[in-house]
């Protein structure tokens, strides 16, 4: 059962309120000052406020209730706050509303309007208790997870990234290969240091190889060595990276760009240990867990020739896909504070911009685009115009399809529908409760007489 508290020095109007509210099984609350208000938010679980703007007698500027409305809010920024108001302090009550009120309601009220208002404010309110609760339940399954895992400093916020690492930090153990899916920029680097961290071998040698980075002809003498004379500017013996790796993880990034002569070498390596330098017919033994990366499709190059198909699942007897940044927009502020460190803030308009932006580059385009950012700003705080995000175009208002604002008459047949509920028609307008409040500030409509 949803709660609400009535502040008003006037005890009939609680009493009133109490009945009214009741006829719906809303549990009403009545205190008759501020203080006992404040008293009652502080003892007691409240989903809604109905306050009144004056508490003195003879007293009619309104500032109390302006007084009470911002104490309310500091202590509970996301209660829900109706003001009842007489028609002389409208104008009070329209600039509280833009400061974050809910709604107002003019003495004496009608009752449907009333009952209408306080259950779209409670359903709201339930769906933000809701939300909350989830942060709550995801916050502690972040703090459960960093405290099994080894995270290597990745910032884990979203759910789908939580279930990437948890399930990484559990396949970790076995020796099994790993293969991480996911575009480019996505973070598959950070999941694979994930795994060896929380591996048995984490306290062996951790060694990368971007295969996309090398040319063809090298990379299976970067992966197995070669000896002296094996190719033209092999001028010395050298070890390969899977030497090098012995008794700790080899990351073998862009798996994709492998040739095929490397992939056969690759798939004896994996199921035997065994392998040969370039130009050696000496081979070696080596113990290695094989974490692999791709952003290509694999499938599709087994079908075209280009990538073997035993190696394909010898290589993916675990797969960890890594959404896109897209994908997880929890992630996006706080990777981008994570790699500010505390050097820059964001400004309101940054975090606007951070959020509507697609980020193709995934990660890698985000660390970009605040690192210079950072660079640009002023003052240490990164407006939207630092980040050098192409602008979004915003869709036009379904009251007023290519124009600006609705206008007076739209105004006035949305609020007939909504019985005169402003929440209601801006949402038929398309626009923020606050936004409409503005709007009929300026055209000088009361919507408590629109009939």
């Amino acid at each position: 059962m949803s709660t609400v508290l009535v502040i008003d020095d006037n005890p009939a109007v609680g009493t009133a309120l109490e009945v009214l509210l009741s006829l719906r099984e809303i549990r009403t609350l009545v205190a008759t000052s501020p203080a006992a208000g404040l008293e009652v938010l502080a003892a007691e679980p409240v989903d809604l406020v109905i306050q009144d703007m004056n508490f003195t007698a003879d007293t009619t500027s309104g500032e109390e209730g302006v007084a009470l409305f911002h104490a309310i809010r500091a202590g509970h920024p996301d209660l829900p706050i109706v003001l009842l108001t007489a028609w002389t302090h409208l104008e009070t009550a329209i600039e509280l509303v833009k400061a974050g009120a809910s709604d107002y309601l003019a003495k004496p009220w009608q009752d449907d309007k009333l009952l209408t208002t306080v259950e779209n404010l409670l359903e709201l309110s339930e769906a933000a208790r809701a939300a909350l609760r989830f942060r709550h339940e995801q916050r502690q399954a972040l703090a459960e997870l960093a405290g099994r895992y080894e995270l290597c400093g990745q910032v884990v916020v979203s759910r789908a990234m939580e279930q990437v690492v948890r399930l990484a930090g559990q396949v970790a153990r076995s020796d099994l290969p790993v293969l991480i899916a996911g575009p480019n920029g996505a973070g598959k680097e950070g999941v694979a240091a994930i795994v060896h961290a929380n591996s048995a071998v984490r306290e062996g040698p951790y060694v990368t190889v971007n295969c996309g980075a090398l040319p063809a002809e090298l990379i299976e003498a970067e992966l197995f060595g070669a000896e002296a004379g094996a190719y033209t500017s092999a001028g010395r013996s050298r070890e390969g990276r899977f030497e090098a790796a012995d008794g700790g993880t080899l990351f073998l990034d862009e798996i994709g760009n492998l040739p095929l002569s490397g992939q056969v070498k690759l798939l004896r390596v994996l199921e035997t240990g065994q392998f040969e330098r370039l130009g050696s017919n000496r081979t070696r033994q080596v113990r290695v867990r094989v974490v692999s990366a791709t952003n290509a499709d694999l499938p599709a190059m087994i079908a075209e020739g280009r990538f073997r198909e035993d190696l394909y699942y010898r290589l993916n007897v675990i797969e960890l896909r890594v959404p896109a940044l897209g994908q997880r927009r929890d992630d996006i502020l706080p990777l981008a504070e994570h790699f500010l460190a505390g050097q820059a803030r964001l400004s309101e308009g940054a975090r606007r911009a951070l959020l509507g932006h697609a980020w193709p580059g995934n990660v890698r385009e985000l660390k970009n685009a605040v690192l210079r950012a950072r660079l640009l700003c002023r003052d240490g705080v990164i407006g939207a115009d630092d980040l050098g995000l192409p602008a979004r175009v915003p869709a036009p208002s379904p009251a007023a399809p290519g124009q600006g604002e609705p206008d007076r008459a739209t105004i006035e047949t949305a609020l007939r529908r909504a019985g005169g509920v402003v929440s209601q028609a801006a949402s038929e307008l398309g626009l923020s409760r606050q936004a409409l409040y503005r709007r009929l500030d300026k055209l000088g409509l009361d919507p408590a007489l629109v009939r």
